[in-house]
């Protein structure tokens, strides 16, 4: 299954549901012997049933995989909003070994909303590029979850990240407790990305950022190449990987503590992901680090 959920070989699954299927139901064969708890994204434990147990929170979709009963157990019982928010501005079209973040990006919200389906949680998309925003405001049936699916799909990254004025319908959700998971690769010129990030913080909902990035943007990894062109501006700058690669992960690891210490001081979890990571991991990583801070 681990092999599987390579992610060279997961997106070779044309259909992001079954992908995302595939994601979590060989996550949760990991999981369940764990003794995580929680609502929301937060994985439950399953232990089996015991006379006595309230049949109300028999797991029959376990049952039906093995032929035994299983009560899923939680610190809380509750349905919650969980809304994406996608950066699919040119940038996320860098690739490495034949994937683009755009495509890990995909995967990796398709696998969440497929968790969050299994929860009976509302699901919402909201996507940023060139100056405009799709919306799809959170639901929780089965059209809509197909629905959501196919926008995921059809996610074509182009230009520089949305401008602020295109906000106003990521500012339009409910009161009511939600969660919002915004994976981007943090590119910016000028601050935009923290300047949104700074608004929706202060709705007081729980945020969690998903920083994806490549390879060989961490390695400097560009072998045979001389050059390289900013997929949003167009600047291009002269580059020697064998001599620069030293004082450039020195700096870029520099930046992603800045980073991660600006979303800290915003109260806004954070989860650095090389997108070479199976996203069994990538999950398995997240959730261990959330239960850690929430110890």
């Amino acid at each position: 299954m681990s092999r599987l959920l390579d992610p060279k070989i997961l997106m070779t699954i044309k259909n992001l549901q079954l992908a995302a299927k595939t994601t979590i139901d060989g996550f949760m064969q990991g999981i369940n012997k764990s003794k995580v708890k929680g609502p929301g994204l937060e994985f439950s434990q399953y232990r089996s049933y015991q006379p006595g147990d309230d049949l109300r929170w028999l797991d029959w979709k376990m049952y039906a995989r093995s032929d035994r009963y299983y009560i899923r157990e939680s610190e809380i019982e509750t349905s919650i909003s969980v809304r994406f928010v996608i950066d699919a501005s040119a940038s996320m079209n860098h690739a490495d070994g034949g994937i683009t973040k755009i495509e890990y990006a995909k995967y990796l919200a398709a696998s969440l909303t497929y968790l969050a389906n299994q929860q009976n949680d509302s699901v919402g998309l909201y996507v940023l590029q060139d100056n405009q925003l799709y919306a799809l405001p959170s639901k929780k049936d089965h059209q809509h979850f197909s629905r959501l699916y196919f926008q995921l799909e059809n996610i074509q990254p182009g230009g520089r990240f949305t401008e602020p004025v295109q906000y106003k319908d990521i500012f339009a959700g409910s009161t009511k407790k939600e969660l919002l998971i915004f994976i981007t690769d943090l590119y910016q010129e000028n601050g935009e990305i923290f300047k949104l990030l700074d608004e929706l913080s202060a709705q007081k909902h729980e945020m969690i950022v998903f920083h994806i990035l490549a390879q060989n943007e961490m390695e400097l990894d560009y072998k045979g190449f001389t050059s390289l062109e900013d997929l949003e501006t167009g600047e291009v700058i002269n580059i020697d990987p064998g001599r620069d690669a030293g004082a450039y992960k020195q700096t870029l690891q520099q930046y992603l503590s800045s980073i991660r210490q600006q979303l800290l001081n915003r109260n806004i979890f954070y989860r650095l992901i090389n997108m070479q990571q199976p996203l069994d991991q990538a999950l398995k990583d997240f959730l261990n680090q959330r239960i850690k801070l929430k110890a």
